[in-house]
């Protein structure tokens, strides 16, 4: 089994796939890590010799990679929050932080829908509530 940075690397996959799984290591890094390494990129993981993952191992912590890189983003939002810059209010109310627009979308970060009703006027006098045309109770 092969243990780049901490992480277990998916066995059946292709070595150019499997070092996907490492946090901060994408498709293009991989292009350069393989290329660095001398690994063929079409060999399996479990297929791969020990001087091959320890050469991969080297070549990934040049990068900054797993805990690291998540550290940082976390101080990077941190920071943002505690100058009171607009993206950071966004992070803070746990909105779209890039320009989304949110009244139609954005159901990833705002979550389930919420279904708001109206109250009738009959109920609406007995509970002594606003009613649906916002004037007062009959």
């Amino acid at each position: 089994m092969a243990r780049i940075a901490g992480v277990d690397l998916p066995e059946n996959k292709r070595a150019d796939i499997g070092l996907t799984a490492i946090y901060g290591i994408g498709r293009s890094n991989v292009v350069k890590i393989i290329k660095d390494a001398k690994v063929e990129a079409s060999k399996r993981i479990k297929d791969l010799t020990e001087k091959e993952v320890n050469s991969l191992q080297k070549c990934v912590e040049r990068f900054k990679v797993e805990g690291d890189l998540r550290q940082e983003v976390e101080q990077n939002i941190k920071r943002l929050e505690e100058i009171g810059s607009y993206r950071g209010l966004r992070h803070r109310k746990g909105l779209p932080v890039r320009g989304q627009r949110t009244r139609s979308n954005a159901r990833t970060k705002r979550g389930k829908r919420k279904t708001v009703g109206t109250v009738r006027k009959e109920i609406a006098t007995k509970i002594g509530g606003p009613t649906v045309g916002g004037g007062k109770p009959a």
